[in-house]
């Protein structure tokens, strides 16, 4: 597992993360906390199979952020118990050599919500996109550009580009 220094080299030097708020307050001892640029609701079902042929990815709506008051450079969103699709501010840039995994911030599950994240592959570019479910019975509410997950980065063996649907998402 890469250590803050490894990533904030390559942070610097092959811009493994871009669209970042604020570098020192990003990078944590073992990774890099990952911001939230929208929140969306599912609009409608979504359908799964072996070969993908038959996948459907639900379309979905963002929530507009409310501010509290006009001068607010920033707003929040008011979210009661559900799952919202979450989509980053970050691209990451993983190399054919690095695989990345994130994980609830702590500071986010003492507040009664979670979150879920599939691998980062080897060779992925792009926004990532994740899972908020809130758990706690009075929601939760969330400040614009928050800071969400905790992204940790492994070295592997060179490997084949990443090749899935997700690959340059904005």
């Amino acid at each position: 597992m890469l250590n803050k220094k490894e990533i904030k080299q390559l942070i610097i030097e092959h811009k493994l993360v871009e669209g970042l708020m604020d570098l020192e307050k990003q990078l944590t001892p073992n990774g890099f906390d990952i911001t939230v640029e929208s929140i969306s609701v599912f609009e409608e079902t979504g359908a799964i199979d072996f070969s993908n042929k038959e996948r459907v990815v639900p379309i979905t709506k963002k929530i507009l952020p409310k501010k509290i008051h006009p001068q607010d450079a920033y707003g929040w969103w008011e979210l009661q118990r559900g799952a919202y699709k979450i989509k980053t501010n970050e691209t990451v840039n993983l190399g054919n050599n690095l695989v990345a995994a994130a994980f609830t911030r702590t500071s986010l599950l003492r507040m009664g919500a979670f979150t879920q994240n599939g691998v980062w592959d080897a060779g992925f570019k792009g926004k990532g996109e994740f899972i908020l479910v809130v758990e706690n019975p009075r929601g939760i509410k969330i400040k614009q550009n928050a800071r969400l997950i905790q992204m940790i980065f492994f070295r592997v063996d060179d490997t084949e580009e990443y090749q899935g649907i997700y690959k340059n998402l904005e």
